[in-house]
């Protein structure tokens, strides 16, 4: 299978082949066609698959080939995202497809000034890729009409839920059409994720690509049982290894990412730390610097971490053991990507050990114990 067999038009072709890409992932294969086809599509896919190529080609084919070049231009895309990352991330990726379309799309997000996207606003666009708190602000500012939306994208929707967005979806969706194309992805399908995708999707196709029980295949992964107190200690020891070339740390709460970020700094490591407290400018800063390798440790929160996808990650370290086991799932993929190896630690302490339990259940095996460090407790 490749793009060619897509039915895709020549300028997306050689957008696709302009970015490298061979062959279309599982999930592209599966969705452009059915999008094309005027279906709704609910969606489990992790970040990494390619999923958002899946929903922008058929989105960007519809729009050019079914434009009214006599009509005013106006919103007929909407794509939803949980974090500011996400949106910045699926926004240059529908940039890069469309060259050589005539499509003008605005990024919606908060922690800027709002100005230059009232300016695109008013110049009129066919596509917005938003965070609901700023998009559901501008809308009631008058300056968002979102009565003629043909596609609805919901991306990440699990994490939109866990961050409260629930009653904004719901006030920016009952602005839609009734009748619309809508696609929904989520990492994991949860009863909640089912309820909405219950409300919002018509007769949708199902697309369950990356179950949540499959960990990356190039993913070594292994377990450091320690005391809590010794954590920052087990982690400056890890970092000593040359092979931990660039790491992605996770933590569970946004006070937690910045204690670890002092600690690494007090060591002399460079670090900085990417969660919901910090301001735009200072997460799209140490985004930058450590995809360049300007700092080796990024420590982030869960969902300050959708949307972070960098190039060639060597390692991901639990700091902290996740208490829903589909979460280190999701966090371990964000290595072993585009074939490269990668490496998953976790550092365990006693009062996580039910977390631990859970996720061997989840993924059907023990994880490997590494015990010749020297902060091991049995």
């Amino acid at each position: 299978m490749n793009f060619e067999n897509l039915n895709l038009i020549q300028p997306l072709l050689n957008a696709v082949s302009k970015k490298g890409y061979l062959n279309p992932t599982p999930i592209q294969e599966k969705a452009i066609p059915t999008i094309l086809k005027g279906n709704d599509i609910f969606g489990c896919a992790q970040t990494g698959t390619g999923k958002t190529a899946a929903f922008a080609l058929p989105i960007l084919q519809m729009l050019e080939t079914e434009k009214d070049r006599n009509q005013r231009r106006v919103v007929r895309t909407l794509v939803l995202a949980p974090t500011r990352e996400l949106v910045a991330q699926i926004s240059e990726e529908f940039n890069s497809y469309s060259k050589g379309l005539d499509i003008r799309l605005v990024t919606i997000y908060g922690g800027i000034s709002q100005k230059a996207q009232t300016q695109a606003l008013q110049k009129g666009v066919d596509i917005i890729v938003a965070a609901p708190g700023r998009l559901l602000d501008l809308m009631n500012q008058g300056y968002v009409h979102l009565d003629k939306v043909e596609y609805l994208v919901l991306d990440e929707a699990d994490r939109m839920l866990d961050m409260g967005f629930i009653n904004d979806i719901r006030k920016i969706t009952a602005k839609l059409p009734s009748k619309r194309q809508t696609m929904l992805f989520s990492a994991t399908a949860p009863e909640e994720i089912r309820k909405l995708a219950a409300s919002l999707l018509h007769d949708p196709v199902q697309l369950n690509l990356s179950p949540d029980t499959l960990p990356p295949i190039l993913v070594s992964q292994s377990v450091y049982h320690v005391k809590k107190e010794n954590k920052k200690l087990l982690l400056t020891h890890v970092l000593q290894n040359e092979a931990v070339k660039n790491v992605l740390v996770f933590t569970r709460t946004k006070h937690g990412a910045d204690k670890v970020v002092k600690d690494l700094i007090r060591n002399g490591i460079k670090a900085q730390a990417i969660h919901g407290n910090k301001s735009q400018s200072a997460r799209d800063k140490a985004l930058k610097d450590f995809k360049n390798r300007s700092i080796r440790v990024l420590v982030a929160t869960d969902v300050a971490s959708r949307g972070i996808d960098v190039d060639k990650l060597s390692h991901v370290i639990n700091y902290e053991i996740p208490e829903q086991p589909e979460t280190y799932v999701h966090r371990i993929g964000r290595t072993g990507r585009a074939g490269e190896a990668g490496s998953a630690l976790s550092f365990c302490s006693a009062d996580e050990k039910s977390y631990l339990k859970n996720i061997h259940k989840l993924i059907h095996r023990n994880i490997d114990v590494v015990t010749s460090h020297p902060f091991a407790i049995n």
